[in-house]
């Protein structure tokens, strides 16, 4: 039997956030994907400062919030959220190219292409696999977004992070301990945010730059669907793509309600036709369960499952 959802103290939020206080939101609105039920309420925040406030005063009120950046990567239920949504657009972007190595310095919910392209323009390399990752700087760091062979833990210098004992903290990026896909803050579920962070570069030229950030560009083009999904679903497992071995299973195409196994690359699931979350977690199901029966792999999946999942489905949250 479910526990019953506390109701949020929304009087006091009102009394301490104001106008700002936007109450009962779809989420599909902010999601990569375009699925996600209501958050009882969600807050915009413009600056890394502002982040650090209403972060704290969260959990000085002992209320569960999420922070959302850019929305891929999330699978946000049809039930919607029980706290409050952050929506971070704290988006700052300082290059420092006279640095040696040259440094850019950006809030956590800077795009990531948009970081990779402010580099570019002043001959800076080593961003052009970020041109085209969907999410924000925060994301890709929690997340060690990566593509091309390149990834958040080759440039990751060092981050400021805010934690609900420790307070204000700077992170080396060795003590994010970044595996495939992965940080310490994912796999131990810290309530840790991050505010802003600082990476590394190597001088170029802009020709350069923009050479190889088009080339892998056309790549992702011809590779990676168009459309509204969440980016890749499941990680690669060892040796092997999640793409093939769910092509190789026959799955390549496969529609459950509004959403699809991408007919160009299985391990991206469109959203064709107003989708549901219980659209993506049905066809997850199959997907998973397929290419385990067939070839004895459990793929894990990439992307997290948030907000109210209480009718069974958290099954695939402890998966992962």
């Amino acid at each position: 039997m479910n526990s019953p959802v506390t109701p949020l103290p929304l009087k006091e939020l009102r009394e301490q956030f104001g106008q700002r206080l936007q109450e009962n939101v779809r989420l599909a609105n902010y999601t990569a994907a375009r699925v996600g039920g209501p958050a009882d309420a969600l807050l915009v925040v413009n600056s890394a400062d502002e982040l650090e406030k209403c972060v704290k005063t969260l959990w000085e009120m002992k209320i569960p919030f999420l922070l959302l950046g850019g929305g891929a990567n999330v699978l946000v239920s049809d039930r919607g959220f029980h706290g409050v949504v952050l929506l971070n657009r704290a988006h700052t972007i300082k290059i420092h190219a006279q640095n040696d190595p040259p440094t850019v310095w950006a809030e956590s919910g800077a795009n990531l292409g948009m970081i990779a392209r402010q580099a570019a323009l002043r001959g800076l390399s080593g961003l052009e696999w970020a041109n085209s990752v969907p999410g924000t700087l925060g994301g890709a760091i929690y997340g060690n977004a990566g593509a091309f062979d390149g990834d958040m833990q080759k440039n990751l210098l060092m981050a400021e992070i805010l934690h609900p004992q420790e307070g204000k903290q700077t992170w080396s990026v060795e003590k994010f301990g970044h595996e495939y896909r992965s940080s310490v803050l994912k796999r131990s579920g810290t309530k840790a945010v991050i505010l802003s962070a600082t990476l590394k570069l190597e001088k170029s030229t802009p020709e350069a730059v923009k050479e190889k950030m088009d080339e892998f560009s056309n790549r992702r083009k011809q590779t990676q669907p168009p459309g509204a999904s969440l980016g890749s679903m499941f990680k690669n497992p060892p040796g092997d793509y999640a793409g093939r071995l769910i092509e190789a299973a026959g799955l390549k195409g496969m529609r459950i309600g509004g959403v699809q196994v991408s007919p160009v690359h299985a391990n991206f699931f469109v959203n064709s036709e107003a989708a549901t979350a219980s659209d993506y977690r049905h066809l997850i199901e199959i997907v998973r369960n397929t290419v385990e029966e067939k070839f004895g792999v459990r793929l894990e999946l990439e992307v997290e499952l948030v907000g109210d999942w209480s009718d069974g489905e958290t099954t695939l949250k402890g998966e992962q």
